[in-house]
């Protein structure tokens, strides 16, 4: 029996082709790879985007032109690790940008309304169930902010090493 391909599936009122066109924008290895219109028979109007499918930074993604009927929340997000401080600020950046909207905690809505978290690669090491009490400074430290400051992280769980020495 052969492996199932599992993809994300996102559901958009209107604004499949712009979101699809600004995320591959964004991410090195990503492109359009087909576009589907409405015909005679609708629900949209003829010609527009019914279902378009891009690939970002290698991950393949469906994008659906549904209606108003649902909207995204933070229930679902996608994560991006990043190998440093300069591509958190990048990709934080170019996400907001155009009228998205920042959160807590590395959590940031895109303008479309859909949920990212932009993080470093290390915080899971940062995060460490090993060392409970310097995972418990490094997530006070990330509860004050906003996007992610990967030198305060690293400072916060150092600071619990020396306090415990």
């Amino acid at each position: 029996m052969a492996t199932p391909t599992i993809t994300p599936f996102l559901w958009f009122d209107t604004q499949a082709e712009q979101a699809a066109a600004f995320y591959t924008s964004i991410f090195k290895n990503s492109k359009i790879l087909d576009t589907s219109r409405y015909g005679d028979a609708g629900p949209g109007p003829k010609g527009s985007v019914m279902v378009i499918r891009f690939q970002i930074a290698g991950m393949e993604v469906t994008a659906l032109n549904g209606g108003p009927r649902f909207t995204f929340s933070e229930a679902f997000s996608f994560v991006v690790s990043c190998d440093n401080q300069q591509e958190i600020d990048e990709y934080w950046s170019k996400l907001t940008a155009g009228g998205g909207q920042e959160s807590m905690c590395g959590w940031l809505k895109d303008k479309f309304g859909f949920s990212w978290q932009i993080v470093p690669k290390q915080m899971a090491k940062l995060m460490s169930p090993k060392n409970p009490q310097h995972a418990g400074r490094v997530m006070q430290a990330l509860l004050q902010m906003k996007k992610l400051d990967i030198a305060k992280l690293e400072q916060a769980g150092e600071d619990e090493v020396a306090v415990s020495r």
